[in-house]
């Protein structure tokens, strides 16, 4: 009888545990002196950097304890990839990134990690749009014009990219496969010194977010030709999407996301979710994204990890069709 009665109260404590930790948030994360780290694998002033650093406060507000953005550039995304895959499923540590992340799991098969088995999707947090440019000099005035150019000279037409495997690379090769043209890829180490040459005339085209293109749209220094979305976007209504302007009927819209390490408990999991989207639905949040180019954008875990693995498939199809390799 004691010992029936001793097990019973075991799980009778275990129930009224998780009971607590369901109502009331985060049990081990939840007013804790231990800083939550959001892990950035790319350097400041990056989208995702934008993402980490506006919701860093008003998460650490929301958790009652120390939240810091912890910028782990190198490796297009890997180096700081990696590191959350290897912490402890404590709600310490979190991965605030975006779909590189399943690009890069094609363009480097050999990596120590599986993004997709190896971590826990918390949440959506956005999506940025990228838009196609090109140098007045061309003369380009559509993405049709552009098209037509690079069919009639194959391989004469040039286009940056912050490197290969970046969202901007890739996005113009599915442009290039689903228009049936070829544009010859010129690969930057980072998007500064691609947008510098795009600006000076060194390249014709290329792929850039919206929150980099639009001063440089609205000075005149580049001619934007099409958004490659769904719909035209708000900042700039007057520049047709890849479908209206006849192109190519694709979608290069980027998603952002926080992940966790794999084995996260989900009640933790759903703690956060419920908190990084209450957040995002906060007016100084669309604002501080929105200027940026992004739009706010939650789900439920289950739906974000989804979209993921969708995400993954598609791009995968996309590098072994072009035979892209990661340099």
């Amino acid at each position: 009888m004691t010992r029936l009665y001793t097990l019973t109260g075991r799980a009778w404590r275990s129930l009224l545990a998780l009971a607590l930790f369901a109502g009331t948030g985060l049990a081990q994360a939840q007013t804790s002196d231990v800083p939550l780290r959001l892990i950035v694998p790319f350097t400041p002033g990056t989208g995702i950097d934008l993402i980490a650093r506006t919701i860093g406060p008003k998460l650490s507000e929301r958790l009652k304890r120390p939240v810091v953005v912890d910028n782990r550039a190198g490796a297009s995304g890997n180096i700081g990839t990696e590191a959350v895959v290897r912490a402890a499923p404590d709600g310490n540590t979190l991965l605030v990134s975006v779909n590189t992340l399943v690009m890069n799991r094609s363009l480097y098969p050999q990596a120590p990690f599986d993004p997709l088995r190896d971590l826990t999707p918390v949440g959506l947090t956005s999506w940025g749009q990228l838009m196609l440019v090109t140098h007045p000099k061309t003369g380009f005035k559509t993405a049709g014009d552009l098209v037509d150019a690079a069919r009639r000279a194959p391989g004469q037409l040039n286009y940056a990219s912050p490197g290969v495997g970046t969202p901007h690379h890739l996005s113009m090769e599915l442009f290039k496969n689903a228009s049936k043209s070829f544009i010859t890829h010129i690969p930057y180490r980072g998007t500064g010194p691609a947008l510098t040459d795009m600006i000076g005339g060194q390249v014709d085209a290329m792929f850039l977010p919206i929150h980099v293109a639009l001063p440089q749209i609205r000075s005149g220094r580049l001619v934007a030709l099409a958004i490659g979305s769904d719909k035209r976007h708000a900042l700039l209504p007057e520049v047709p999407t890849l479908t209206e302007s006849r192109t190519a009927d694709v979608n290069v819209d980027m998603w952002y996301g926080v992940f966790a390490p794999k084995g996260m408990a989900p009640a933790m999991v759903a703690t956060l979710n419920r908190e990084i989207n209450s957040i995002l639905a906060s007016e100084d949040v669309k604002k501080a994204f929105s200027g940026q180019g992004m739009d706010p954008s939650t789900g439920t875990p289950e739906a974000f990890g989804q979209l993921v693995e969708k995400d993954a498939e598609r791009w995968a199809r996309l590098i072994k069709t072009q035979n892209i390799k990661a340099e």
